[in-house]
């Protein structure tokens, strides 16, 4: 399709509701004794370090609190950018608690087990946070997209393999490798002493006892038989988090927000034809009292059928800024490289 008619076309845009989040964010903060901020991801959206600068701006923007309630949901992310999250955040606040009326997975958990305590609702869950890794030589899936290889797969798999084993069978890793390269192994057995690693500095951030660290460190990595297995309040208790249940107001009140959250983060995809589209979302969004910010993708799509996949183009994605000042909203892109 050519310019001409696609400008034709109205694109499609993502509601932006800063009034309404923002009278529900007045609303929960006037209940608690700290200041609520609020962290939610979209499904398609993910912990990543450009969040930790986004973080960055919000606290230097409501200044260092004595006590910080975070509103967490997310599917997860990149574990190195949850330590930097925590780190930042304490530096601007003497207590964290960590709120989770819903979701909290992999690395927002990782987030969630650095705050001092964490508040969970009926439908809150935390998830184990065993690493998968998508490599540049990881194998292709039909779509021709990469694999996400985990190590828990792997250990399985050779497990499995010596427990079924006869003399006459091979070295398990002669045939391994024939469809996950050496080198991905390698990387992944890599990522998962690192995410130890993260689990220790964050509970090291507000625990003593090392043995205790070392243990929950250990079972958040390896007790679980899936990524993505719901650690719920009790279980995560019996992990020795300090985990308590969520006032029912406050959590009413959060999945309130999530539901605006959730309609300002619905896809609007504008179709042009069956190869070209575009689109508009909003993925990542922070809040604060007189404060959001929000990350929308906002990019051209095309459908590249040699290769059976879609390419991105025109890409004008970026971070954007809304504050309350004087009864009036400003506007403004937070440019960040």
């Amino acid at each position: 399709m050519d310019d001409q008619a696609q400008q034709t076309i109205q694109e499609k845009q993502p509601p932006v509701l800063f009034k309404e989040t923002q009278q529900l964010v007045r609303q929960i903060s006037a209940q608690l004794d700290g200041t609520l901020l609020c962290y939610w991801n979209n499904p398609r959206g993910e912990v990543c370090h450009n969040d930790v600068l986004v973080l960055y701006e919000l606290l230097e923007s409501i200044g260092r609190q004595e006590k910080v309630y975070l509103f967490i949901k997310s599917n997860g992310g990149n574990g190195k950018a949850s330590l930097r999250f925590v780190n930042l955040l304490r530096q601007y606040t003497q207590r964290f608690i960590a709120l989770a009326p819903l979701e909290c997975a992999s690395a927002a958990t990782m987030i969630a087990i650095g705050a001092d305590q964490i508040q969970m609702g009926p439908l809150a869950y935390l998830t184990a946070v065993d690493t998968s890794l998508t490599h540049d030589l990881s194998p292709i899936d039909r779509d021709n997209d990469r694999v996400s290889v985990s190590l828990d797969e792997l250990k399985r798999v050779i497990r499995l393999w010596r427990e079924e084993k006869s003399d006459s069978m091979e070295n398990p890793f002669k045939s391994l490798y024939q469809y996950v390269h050496p080198l991905v192994i390698g990387a992944v057995d890599r990522a998962d002493s690192l995410s130890i690693m993260l689990c220790r500095e964050l509970l090291a951030s507000h625990m003593d006892d090392e043995s205790a660290i070392e243990r929950i460190a250990s079972e958040l990595n390896t007790k679980y038989p899936s990524h993505s297995y719901p650690i719920l309040i009790d279980e995560a208790r019996r992990l020795g988090l300090k985990t308590d249940p969520m006032d029912p107001r406050i959590n009413q009140q959060l999945l309130q927000l999530n539901k605006l959250y959730s309609e300002m983060g619905q896809k609007a995809t504008t179709d042009y034809d069956d190869t070209h589209a575009h689109g508009n979302e909003i993925l990542n969004i922070f809040e604060a009292p007189g404060i959001q910010l929000y990350f929308q993708q906002d990019m051209d799509w095309f459908y590249r059928e040699q290769e059976r996949r879609w390419i991105r183009m025109n890409d004008n994605s970026s971070w954007r800024k809304l504050e309350s000042i004087g009864g009036k909203t400003r506007r403004s892109v937070l440019h960040i490289a």
